[in-house]
């Protein structure tokens, strides 16, 4: 499979699918010389100027994940995985994290183990628990799991994602509070059958823009207007895009631009 530049349609970017490459060829596949564990990935150096974006689906990714996990992730991701309580949201989180590993292998030409993730600064306070990020920061990346798929971004500048399932009619109600004021009132002026789509438009872009920031939702989400229509609002010094993901999910990207 080859990575290309995704940023080739303005209204709607198209992901790459990252697909379960099969059985391993050579026993210890992922831990040994570096390269091992990323085959069937191929990509560019670097991304290009655009966000390149990874979608994977849990149910076609699961047996892959599982049988490489013990070899591709660190003890701290595998303790985390094992906490989970329900058998989806461990294999979500697994599937997650094992395409990170080996996605940040193939471009950093490493093994997926071998691969280093740090934590940036807080946004707030300056302590080391900040979004993660490789060492560097010449490659920077995001990354939303959930509902049976997983989103990855990787770009040359600060970028987020979010993928969610449709948000319900009922939690609409609970949390339009948190809405900008004008993304409020524009669901408050739509047909209940339509605010679900334009609700979770308006939650992903937000939630890719915040992560992009490093800041998530410690900050405001109230603050910017990032609106709930089909196209995503102007937002100053960055580029919103809505992502094609299956139905009955929304997903967006948010890449910082010069």
């Amino acid at each position: 499979m080859t990575v290309m530049s995704v940023l080739t349609v303005p209204r709607l970017l198209v992901p790459q699918r990252l697909a379960d490459p099969g059985p391993d060829p050579v026993p210890g596949d992922g831990e040994g010389a570096t390269g091992s564990g990323t085959r069937g990935i191929t990509v560019t150096a670097r991304p290009a100027p655009g966000p390149e974006v990874w979608l994977v689906e849990t149910t076609e990714y699961r047996d892959h994940a599982h049988r490489r996990a013990p070899a591709t992730l660190d003890a701290q991701e595998l303790t985390r995985a094992a906490e989970f309580v329900r058998d989806r949201d461990r294999d979500s989180y697994v599937c997650a994290h094992v395409a990170l590993r080996r996605l940040l292998g193939a471009y950093l030409g490493l093994s997926p183990r071998e691969v280093t993730v740090e934590r940036a600064p807080c946004a707030h306070c300056d302590e080391p628990h900040g979004r993660p990020v490789l060492p560097g920061g010449t490659l920077h990346f995001s990354l939303s799991h959930g509902a049976g798929l997983s989103l990855l971004a990787f770009a040359t500048a600060p970028v987020g994602v979010d993928v969610e399932e449709l948000v319900p009619t009922a939690t609409i109600a609970e949390t339009a509070s948190v809405l900008h004021p004008r993304e409020a009132a524009e669901l408050a002026l739509l047909p209940a059958a339509d605010r679900p789509l334009a609700f979770t438009r308006v939650w992903t872009r937000k939630e890719a823009y915040l992560k992009g920031l490093g800041v998530g939702l410690s900050a405001d989400p109230a603050a910017d207007y990032v609106g709930s229509g089909p196209l995503p609002a102007a937002v100053p010094g960055w580029s919103l895009l809505d992502v094609s993901v299956p139905e009955g999910h929304h997903a967006a990207v948010a890449l910082r631009t010069p």
